[in-house]
């Protein structure tokens, strides 16, 4: 089986999900967020305040792009997407699924995003952010899952049946 990316806005459960899908279908689980953590040895949102986000943007892609994912889940960082040869890399051996959520949820879910390590400019909001990002979701996703009302279980049974007819 090939790997299954997960792509989306911070807070759709990518994480989430991706550690249930992994368990669902005997797959192993990735998450990049942690792994820029562990090479860097410090959290996002430090790298982000320290060094800005087009720096981020720049590690997080040169980080995937060092990564040899073999039947892996990966959840993808939100800003994964900025990178064109990196999401290209990506797909040369995997599923895109895009998590979609509506803006109101994320709102929602997001609540304090000072400590998420999000990479967006101090001026940006998440409706900005979210406009922003969708269509770069949608040009890199190969199946898109509306999880906006669905519990993170629902989510995977739902993956998982449109992984099949693939």
């Amino acid at each position: 089986m090939k790997n299954i990316i997960l792509i989306g806005m911070p807070g759709a459960g990518k994480s989430t999900v991706g550690v249930l899908i992994a368990k669902t279908l005997l797959m192993d689980f990735s998450d990049t967020d942690l792994i820029i953590q562990r090479e860097c040895a410090c959290a996002l949102c430090d790298i982000i305040n320290e060094k800005g986000t087009e720096y981020f943007i720049a590690l997080e892609e040169d980080i995937i792009l060092k990564q040899e994912f073999t039947h892996t889940v990966i959840a993808t960082g939100g800003s994964a997407v900025y990178g064109e040869r990196a999401m290209k890399k990506l797909k040369e051996n995997g599923i895109c699924v895009y998590l979609k959520v509506e803006l109101n949820e994320l709102t929602k879910r997001l609540g304090d995003i000072t400590t998420r390590g999000i990479a967006m400019d101090k001026d940006t909001g998440i409706p900005e952010l979210f406009m922003e990002r969708s269509p770069l979701y949608e040009k890199y996703s190969d199946i898109t899952v509306d999880c906006t009302k669905l519990s993170p279980e629902e989510c995977v049974s739902l993956i998982a049946s449109k992984l099949k007819t693939e």
